[in-house]
């Protein structure tokens, strides 16, 4: 199965797939692109940044298109829903359910959610609404296809919030730990201090980190850390780049600092870490 819908105009796309053909698996090596990815069946191992992942019937993976994932070729039970920005992100930027919100907001690690009977139904049941939708092709088209991904997001967004137990945090909390993610995505390359971030948000760095130890949050400085290392692995990982100039890439105007800080968070030289992956 590989649905297509591309608006020209908007230069909006959008693809659900099952990765069954060459093309379709094509589309994870194309860059710029959301991937959320539904196991059906069984168990699939899908690799990301570099990690094996173990997918399990009913569980679903949300990427953004800094993650890059590799699918085997004999999969079975995957089915992909793949856009880009300017499909959905455009409409959708400033709530839970958009590019920056909880499913997406931080590409350090992709988060995996389990659909229980309930959203399990709601999602096969999407799919089949998605399919129908697919088939009718007028200038609506876009919208409805759209429409019928956000709620697939919200109740994503719900079920994430009831296995993070950020449920139980008020609205104004939720948010606060939402825009501290998206500034450092934003900013992870060239502010390393939580003290950078806690400017940006009004606060005091202990403000922060009291704050994200009472909601059993990793710490401020942790998200920074593990951002950057992140992005240091996939870089080793995918590109020809040297040490060095990945270095000042990640904001490090000494290269030995830089190899320190990877040592400290990965436990092997960048270098080993190249030869190793």
């Amino acid at each position: 199965m590989k649905l297509d819908y591309h608006s020209i105009k908007e230069e909006g796309r959008f693809t659900i797939t099952s990765f069954q053909c060459g093309p379709s698996l094509q589309l994870l090596q194309e860059k710029g692109l959301y991937k959320i990815v539904w196991c059906t069946e069984g168990e699939e191992k899908l690799v990301v940044d570099g990690y094996d992942v173990v997918l399990k019937k009913n569980q679903v993976l949300f990427c953004t298109p800094v993650n890059v994932v590799d699918i085997p070729k004999d999969n079975y039970g995957l089915i992909a829903f793949v856009f880009n920005r300017e499909f959905y992100c455009i409409q959708h930027s400033d709530s839970e359910v958009s590019c920056m919100g909880l499913l997406f907001y931080g590409s350090s690690s992709a988060p995996i959610i389990n659909l229980f009977p309930k959203e399990q139904a709601s999602f096969n049941a999407m799919l089949v609404i998605f399919q129908e939708e697919f088939e009718t092709r007028d200038h609506i088209q876009g919208e409805m296809l759209r429409t019928l991904l956000k709620r697939m997001l919200i109740t994503s967004t719900r079920l994430i919030k009831q296995e993070t137990h950020k449920a139980d945090l008020s609205i104004k909390q939720v948010d606060l730990i939402r825009k501290y993610n998206i500034l450092v995505e934003q900013h992870f390359k060239e502010k390393h201090q939580v003290a950078d971030y806690a400017d940006l948000l009004f606060k005091s760095p202990k403000t922060l980190s009291n704050f994200f130890k009472k909601h059993n949050a990793r710490s401020p400085l942790k998200i920074i850390n593990d951002r950057i290392a992140s992005e240091a692995k996939r870089l080793l990982r995918y590109s020809d780049k040297s040490a060095e100039q990945i270095a000042y890439e990640l904001g490090y105007n000494e290269p030995s600092h830089f190899s320190k800080f990877f040592k400290t968070q990965v436990g092997k030289s960048p270098l080993s870490y190249r030869k190793e992956a």
